[in-house]
Protein backbone atom coordinates (compact mmCIF):
# COMPACT_ATOMS: atom_id res chain seq x y z
CA UNK A 1 0.00 0.00 0.00
CA UNK A 2 2.96 2.23 1.06
CA UNK A 3 4.47 1.75 -2.75
CA UNK A 4 1.24 2.59 -4.32
CA UNK A 5 0.91 6.14 -2.30
CA UNK A 6 4.12 6.97 -3.06
CA UNK A 7 3.68 6.21 -6.49
CA UNK A 8 0.48 8.30 -6.64
CA UNK A 9 1.91 11.22 -5.07
CA UNK A 10 4.97 11.22 -7.47
CA UNK A 11 2.78 11.06 -10.48
CA UNK A 12 0.64 14.00 -9.40
CA UNK A 13 3.64 15.61 -8.57
CA UNK A 14 4.87 14.70 -12.39
CA UNK A 15 1.45 16.02 -13.30
CA UNK A 16 1.67 18.92 -11.73
CA UNK A 17 5.26 19.82 -13.36
CA UNK A 18 3.52 19.47 -16.58
CA UNK A 19 0.84 21.77 -16.22
CA UNK A 20 2.83 24.99 -15.31
CA UNK A 21 4.06 27.82 -17.26
CA UNK A 22 6.30 26.98 -20.39
CA UNK A 23 9.63 28.27 -19.63
CA UNK A 24 10.56 30.56 -22.86
CA UNK A 25 14.11 31.31 -24.00
CA UNK A 26 15.15 34.37 -23.40
CA UNK A 27 17.45 35.82 -26.27
CA UNK A 28 19.77 39.22 -25.68
CA UNK A 29 21.95 41.03 -28.00
CA UNK A 30 25.50 41.99 -27.19
CA UNK A 31 26.01 46.00 -26.67
CA UNK A 32 28.14 46.00 -29.12
CA UNK A 33 25.91 44.99 -31.90
CA UNK A 34 23.30 47.88 -30.48
CA UNK A 35 25.70 50.25 -30.75
CA UNK A 36 27.00 49.47 -34.25
CA UNK A 37 23.25 49.91 -35.29
CA UNK A 38 22.68 52.64 -33.61
CA UNK A 39 25.58 54.43 -34.90
CA UNK A 40 25.06 53.34 -38.70
CA UNK A 41 21.20 54.46 -38.77
CA UNK A 42 22.25 57.91 -37.28
CA UNK A 43 25.15 57.98 -39.79
CA UNK A 44 24.40 58.82 -43.66
CA UNK A 45 25.65 56.52 -46.48
CA UNK A 46 26.77 57.61 -49.60
CA UNK A 47 26.28 54.23 -51.59
CA UNK A 48 28.85 56.41 -54.26
CA UNK A 49 31.73 56.43 -52.20
CA UNK A 50 32.56 52.45 -53.03
CA UNK A 51 32.41 50.49 -55.76
CA UNK A 52 33.41 46.95 -56.83
CA UNK A 53 32.37 46.00 -53.03
CA UNK A 54 32.87 41.96 -52.49
CA UNK A 55 32.11 40.26 -49.08
CA UNK A 56 34.94 38.10 -48.95
CA UNK A 57 33.99 36.15 -45.61
CA UNK A 58 31.23 37.28 -43.82
CA UNK A 59 32.00 34.36 -41.38
CA UNK A 60 35.17 36.07 -40.46
CA UNK A 61 34.47 37.97 -36.32
CA UNK A 62 35.46 41.73 -37.00
CA UNK A 63 34.83 43.68 -33.68
CA UNK A 64 33.20 46.64 -34.12
CA UNK A 65 36.51 48.69 -32.34
CA UNK A 66 39.22 46.98 -33.35
CA UNK A 67 37.94 48.08 -37.23
CA UNK A 68 36.95 51.71 -35.87
CA UNK A 69 41.05 52.09 -34.68
CA UNK A 70 42.16 50.31 -37.82
CA UNK A 71 40.40 52.40 -40.29
CA UNK A 72 42.27 55.33 -38.04
CA UNK A 73 45.10 53.64 -38.37
CA UNK A 74 46.15 54.10 -41.97
CA UNK A 75 49.19 56.28 -43.21
CA UNK A 76 50.45 56.31 -39.95
CA UNK A 77 47.10 57.36 -38.45
CA UNK A 78 44.88 60.01 -38.64
CA UNK A 79 42.94 60.18 -35.80
CA UNK A 80 42.72 63.72 -33.93
CA UNK A 81 43.83 66.69 -35.96
CA UNK A 82 44.93 64.92 -38.74
CA UNK A 83 42.78 64.94 -41.54
CA UNK A 84 44.22 63.01 -44.52
CA UNK A 85 47.10 60.63 -45.64
CA UNK A 86 50.24 62.14 -45.10
CA UNK A 87 53.61 61.16 -46.67
CA UNK A 88 52.05 60.34 -50.59
CA UNK A 89 52.67 56.14 -49.79
CA UNK A 90 51.12 54.02 -52.79
CA UNK A 91 50.48 51.53 -50.08
CA UNK A 92 49.29 51.73 -46.40
CA UNK A 93 47.80 49.63 -43.29
CA UNK A 94 46.07 50.12 -40.32
CA UNK A 95 45.68 47.53 -37.92
CA UNK A 96 44.20 46.92 -34.38
CA UNK A 97 43.54 43.48 -32.91
CA UNK A 98 41.23 41.69 -35.30
CA UNK A 99 40.96 44.08 -37.97
CA UNK A 100 43.74 45.00 -40.82
CA UNK A 101 43.06 47.65 -43.67
CA UNK A 102 44.84 47.52 -46.28
CA UNK A 103 44.61 50.00 -49.02
CA UNK A 104 46.61 50.53 -52.80
CA UNK A 105 45.95 52.79 -55.13
CA UNK A 106 44.34 51.91 -58.72
CA UNK A 107 46.42 53.70 -60.68
CA UNK A 108 49.89 52.75 -61.38
CA UNK A 109 52.50 55.41 -59.77
CA UNK A 110 49.36 57.29 -57.85
CA UNK A 111 49.77 58.22 -54.46
CA UNK A 112 47.50 58.28 -51.37
CA UNK A 113 46.38 61.58 -50.38
CA UNK A 114 42.97 60.34 -49.19
CA UNK A 115 40.88 62.59 -46.45
CA UNK A 116 39.81 61.19 -42.97
CA UNK A 117 35.83 62.02 -44.03
CA UNK A 118 36.29 60.39 -47.30
CA UNK A 119 37.92 57.14 -46.39
CA UNK A 120 35.26 57.20 -42.91
CA UNK A 121 32.40 57.84 -45.69
CA UNK A 122 33.69 54.66 -47.89
CA UNK A 123 34.17 52.32 -44.89
CA UNK A 124 30.49 53.44 -44.27
CA UNK A 125 28.91 52.62 -47.74
CA UNK A 126 31.17 49.44 -48.02
CA UNK A 127 29.66 48.62 -44.48
CA UNK A 128 26.51 48.99 -45.77
CA UNK A 129 26.99 46.64 -48.68
CA UNK A 130 29.18 43.90 -46.24
CA UNK A 131 27.45 44.27 -42.81
CA UNK A 132 29.98 41.40 -41.03
CA UNK A 133 32.91 39.98 -41.92
CA UNK A 134 35.91 40.78 -44.17
CA UNK A 135 35.35 42.10 -47.56
CA UNK A 136 37.55 44.86 -49.86
CA UNK A 137 36.08 47.03 -52.69
CA UNK A 138 37.60 50.51 -54.14
CA UNK A 139 37.29 53.98 -52.51
CA UNK A 140 35.94 56.83 -54.93
CA UNK A 141 39.11 58.97 -55.02
CA UNK A 142 41.39 59.56 -52.24
CA UNK A 143 44.69 59.05 -54.62
CA UNK A 144 46.70 62.08 -56.49
CA UNK A 145 45.12 59.82 -59.51
CA UNK A 146 42.00 57.65 -59.04
CA UNK A 147 41.00 55.46 -57.04
CA UNK A 148 41.88 53.71 -53.84
CA UNK A 149 41.35 49.52 -53.43
CA UNK A 150 41.12 48.28 -49.99
CA UNK A 151 40.50 45.04 -48.37
CA UNK A 152 39.64 44.56 -44.57
CA UNK A 153 40.41 41.26 -43.05
CA UNK A 154 40.88 39.51 -38.95
CA UNK A 155 44.91 39.03 -39.04
CA UNK A 156 44.26 36.47 -36.50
Amino acid sequence: MRSTTLQSLLFLAGATLSFASPVWPHYSVDNEHLEVLALRASTAVNPAAVSDVTCTDPNVKIVSHDQNVAELGICGGIAGSIQKCGGAPQTTTGKSGSAEFTLSTATKGATINISKGRWEQCVRAARAICPTGSMKGTCAGGASSGDVNFTLDSPL
